[in-house]
């Protein structure tokens, strides 16, 4: 089995032949395995990125929340009502999109999103979200002081929270 390369290296090889690609040849087909690898790979990137994106707004929604409070830390009953003010973000929106939408007509593409979005973030608090554990004083000071970066919040303790008392975790 030939090793991976990347589009670039396969690209760069076959434009040094000065011989035309047949369709049913080797090379066309090496051509195409190598695209295909390398949208595969960036579809994957874009999947990761936007996770990564959606992770940190959290967070940040998790600063914003303990900022304006002097605690030193919150007991999980407080934590499970920040996460639930994360998840219904949108309802408001969502509410008035209903409200001026005429009876009879299809979703818009924004109410069709935001409904997916409620939907989802539902589901995943009812499994158990991951969220920095704000019962460690250590970790609430970190998130008051949290700057936005990806690394930053390697130093933070984790919680599993779900929607039902009785079902969280500790993790880290």
């Amino acid at each position: 089995m030939p090793l991976a390369k990347s589009l670039n290296k396969v690209s760069k090889k076959i434009a040094g032949s000065s011989a035309t690609l047949h369709a049913k040849g080797r090379k066309f087909k090496q051509l195409g395995r190598a695209t295909e690898r390398e949208a595969k790979i960036k579809a994957k990137k874009q999947r990761h990125m936007e996770q990564k994106n959606h992770e940190l707004l959290f967070y940040l929604h998790i600063q914003e929340s303990i900022q304006e409070n002097p605690q030193e830390t919150f007991d999980l009953h407080e934590i499970r009502e920040i996460v639930r003010q994360w998840v219904i973000r949108d309802d408001e929106e969502l509410a008035e999109i209903d409200k001026n939408r005429r009876p009879g007509r299809p979703l818009t593409s924004r109410q069709q999103l935001l409904k997916e979005k409620r939907k989802h973030d539902e589901h995943v608090f009812e499994t158990g979200l991951r969220t920095p554990d704000l019962r460690d004083k250590d970790t609430v000071v970190n998130v008051k002081n949290w700057n936005g970066n990806a690394g930053a919040s390697t130093a933070w303790k984790f919680t599993l929270i779900t929607k039902n008392a009785g079902d969280d975790e500790m993790t880290n």
